[in-house]
């Protein structure tokens, strides 16, 4: 390997949200020199990459994506790091290794972990992944009102975080449905708004409905049992708009509950786009259900067992030691993040969760779930609800509605949902098509390409 050449290709920087640190060198001085004691300091969402010597290191939280893919140039191993898989593309095209690139050959880095990689040419060695995020499990009284307002208080401190980053008098946006998570994200929002000297008015609860959605009734009876229906605005749109073609491409993903809830989230971010071109910043529940392991065992091959002795296992998938962890996505909502992320940023929003943040996980992590099920799957279905009302109720004294649960993708279509369930092999021929005819052109044999072993063409832009 040729000594002297930059292989790290960082294409999009060191990113943060809801202060993840105070100087973002710090931050990547952190990752470059494996520092798991600060990043397990850090605040906030962020994802980072260093480099210490021929070892590169990335890491990330869940609320931002980041990805990778090793290419050979210059007789070595160049990463290419990116928070999108057409991005890497695009760049191995423009230097004229388009033909080594695959999609299902990148990477992406799996959340509250650092991954290092040796630069040491072939065979690439696998990586080695660090965790800097390790919470304590079921550690919490037995009791649903300590539970609850350990876990609205932890979320609550999350987005004041967020919220003293945003400009005192923004407009913010929230995608409402009227459920326990985006109804809860809503009154903490107003209540730390009113705490930091701002004005709880500025948040504005956006619901979609597509024609006899139950949830454009249910938030609207929400909104004004809280006396709020003056900020919330249904946002009426086609069915047609739903294109789930649109959401394999912007998520780069294929499993279909996320391909459908990217799609609901692509048409609503666009109206709200349309009608409101200042908007910039947008709140969700997303993570909610994650959290307090709220998903219905009957629709997956997991059983109450599974799902109680994997405490991350709706965050982070069964972990990066388990056979089914697949390097190319990672695992839960680690991997299906891009749901929220992708289709905001497709837009020009800067989306945020505090269900994702690490104080909201930890404290759910502590909650001590087989005491409190006692062997019963009724009653983790009734968990979820009595947990955060009594959670908001001693955050702000207020008793919140807390409706049934229903997916996004449900809540808004009505009878028009069942026309886009799609399974996921339909999702993935679809993605697997969409990247033909890009790699059609880049494999081309007639197309220029560089050899790994041509000293002659310029170095790559952008290194690191």
């Amino acid at each position: 390997m040729l000594q002297g050449i930059d292989r790290l290709v960082d294409l999009v920087g060191v990113r943060q949200s809801a202060r993840a640190a105070d100087d973002l060198l710090d931050l990547s001085n952190a990752v470059s020199s494996a520092d798991i004691s600060a990043l397990a300091a850090t605040t906030g969402q962020w994802a980072a990459v260093g480099r210490e010597g021929t070892t590169v290191r990335l890491a990330r939280t869940m609320g931002i994506p980041l990805r990778y893919f090793v290419a050979k140039m210059f007789h070595g191993p160049f990463l290419v790091v990116s928070d999108r898989i057409d991005s890497l593309y695009n760049w191995c095209v423009d230097h004229k290794i388009g033909w080594q690139f695959d999609p299902l050959y990148t990477r992406m880095v799996p959340a509250h972990y650092l991954l290092e990689i040796d630069q040491i040419g072939c065979p690439d060695p696998s990586p080695r992944y660090h965790r800097f995020f390790n919470p304590p499990v079921a550690t919490g009284k037995a009791d649903v009102h300590a539970c609850g307002d350990r876990y609205v208080r932890a979320a609550s401190e999350a987005l004041r975080n967020w919220l003293l980053t945003i400009p005192r008098n923004e407009k913010i946006g929230l995608a409402f449905s009227g459920g326990i998570d985006s109804t809860s994200v809503w009154l903490m929002a107003r209540k730390v708004l009113t705490d930091i000297g701002g004005n709880p008015d500025n948040i504005l609860a956006f619901t979609l409905d597509l024609g006899g959605g139950k949830d454009a009734v249910q938030a609207r009876q929400v909104a004004e049992q809280l006396n709020l229906s003056a900020l919330h605005v249904v946002v009426e749109a086609a069915p047609q708009e739903i294109d789930l073609n649109e959401a394999i491409s912007v998520i780069e993903d294929y499993h279909p509950l996320d391909v459908q809830c990217a799609a609901s989230a692509l048409c609503l971010l666009k109206h709200i786009r349309q009608s409101h071109p200042e908007l910039k910043y947008f709140l969700d529940g997303d993570g909610g259900d994650e959290n307090l392991k709220d998903y219905p065992l009957e629709d997956s091959d997991l059983t109450l067992s599974s799902v109680l002795r994997n405490p991350l296992l709706y965050q982070e998938g069964w972990g990066v030691d388990a056979i089914k962890h697949s390097l190319t996505y990672t695992g839960g909502l680690s991997r299906s993040y891009v749901r929220t992320y992708a289709p905001a940023a497709r837009y020009g929003f800067s989306a945020f969760s505090p269900y994702v943040s690490r104080e909201a996980i930890e404290a759910a992590c502590a909650i001590p779930f087989e005491q409190l099920l006692e062997g019963s799957i009724e009653r983790l279905y009734t968990l979820k609800r009595e947990i955060v009302t009594a959670g908001i109720l001693s955050l702000t004294g207020l008793d919140m509605p807390a409706p049934e649960k229903r997916r996004f993708q449900d809540g808004i279509g009505g009878d028009n949902y069942r026309d886009w369930r799609v399974s996921k092999a339909w999702c993935r021929q679809v993605f697997l098509k969409q990247w033909e005819s890009r790699l059609s052109t880049a494999w081309d044999p007639a197309a220029e390409r560089l050899s790994g072993n041509d000293l002659s063409a310029p170095l790559p832009t952008r290194a690191i």
